[in-house]
This record gives structure tokens, C-alpha cells and sequence, in this order.
């Protein structure tokens, strides 16, 4: 299930669960790739546009988009920083669960 971060509310996003969060801009070539391959993976994620959302980008290390952090119970588990393939998706995920 895909959600996408409205309001100020990150912390309570992610604080029950496994949550893979993607931080993405609509204007990113990247990033609108990674959205489709996104949709076709069976996971709890928020998707968080780091140009309505900077501070919290900023707060959790976003250096470059696309970045997908991985939440296990509001704490970071892992980072992937680029586009990748379903597959290693799934993998970084099932790695981390």
C-alpha cells in the first residue's frame, strides 16, 4: 500500500511496523521511475516529496533522491540511495524485516 506523507505527521507514519519510506520530488526523472516499479511491490510505503517535506529530508540524512529508508517501529533499519530494480527492493526489505 502506497501513502503519501500530507501533513507533519512522519513520527506516527512510521512508528508501528515495517514502513519502507521513499523520499522522491516530482520533478526527479529517477524518482518517478522508482514510484512505478513502487507500485508493484507488496509493502507499507510513504512516500515522503522532499520538496514539501525538507526539514524531515534533512533530519534523516537525505543527501540525494531517490533514497528509500526502510522503518521497523519508528526506527531506521537501513538506507538505498538511487534507483534500483524490484528485486533489489524485495531484497533489501526482506533483509531488514
Amino acid at each position: 500500500m502506497i501513502k503519501y506523507l500530507k501533513e507533519d505527521n512522519f513520527y506516527d507514519e512510521v512508528s508501528q511496523g515495517v514502513v519502507l519510506v521513499d523520499f522522491y520530488a516530482d520533478w526527479c526523472g529517477p524518482c518517478q521511475m522508482m514510484g512505478e516499479i513502487l507500485e508493484s511491490v507488496d509493502a507499507n510505503i510513504l512516500k515522503v516529496n522532499t520538496d514539501e517535506f525538507q526539514e524531515i529530508a534533512i533530519k534523516h540524512g537525505v543527501m540525494s533522491i531517490p533514497t528509500l529508508v526502510l522503518y521497523k517501529d519508528g526506527s531506521e533499519v537501513d538506507k538505498m540511495i538511487g534507483l534500483k530494480s524490484k528485486d533489489d527492493i524485495l531484497e533489501f526489505i526482506e533483509k531488514n524485516q
